[in-house]
């Protein structure tokens, strides 16, 4: 039943395509994303945005 309904999106995609400028708009916030994780795996997370333990010890 899945498969049916993501047929007929994209038969209804197909019909009426996004603007370019909302493709430039997904493609920008997915390149962003990227260079995020990019940044984070070259250069390691930073101490001040590491959570602490919150457990306390009685």
């Amino acid at each position: 039943m899945n498969q049916l309904l993501w047929l007929l999106r994209a038969k209804r995609w197909v019909q009426n395509p996004p603007s370019a400028a909302r493709v430039k708009l997904v493609l920008g916030v997915v390149a962003a994303c990227l260079a995020v994780v990019v940044l984070e795996r070259i250069f390691g997370w930073p101490d001040w945005l590491a959570v602490d333990s919150l457990r306390r010890n009685p």
